[in-house]
């Protein structure tokens, strides 16, 4: 009975020194480093600002889903600012009207995620 189990932990130890074997690659690992400058938001004018109301359906997180659908508002261009309320289910958003428009906030936000998650109603 001992012969058998010395054959398998050998199997297994050969396997373990051989499969686990770090790779190191000796090249400049530095030259792979990107600095990327923050992009810049075009200013926008107050003639052409406006602030929506809207609900969101379809959260289930606050950090998850209220956080990653208020980052997109914010980094999009033509939007000023973007706040999304998790426990109200709504979001305020000021934008650029020559820009943005309710239609394209809408496909935006159900868009996030999976495309299918969220819902915008109550457009205001």
């Amino acid at each position: 009975m001992n012969f058998p189990k010395s054959i398998v932990t050998l199997v297994f130890a050969s396997l373990l020194f051989v499969g686990c074997k770090e790779k190191t690659n000796t090249k400049d690992l530095s030259a792979k480093v990107v600095t990327e400058t923050p992009k810049v938001k075009k200013e926008i004018a107050s003639s052409n600002l406006q602030t929506a109301s809207f609900a969101i359906k379809g959260m289930v997180c606050e950090f998850g889903c209220a956080k990653t659908i208020e980052a997109e508002l914010n980094k999009t261009e033509g939007v000023q600012k973007a706040a999304v309320d998790f426990k109200k289910e709504s979001a305020t958003i000021s934008y650029d009207k020559t820009v943005m428009n309710p239609e394209s906030i809408t496909k935006l936000v159900e868009a996030t995620g999976d495309g299918k998650t969220y819902k915008v109603a109550d457009f205001k």
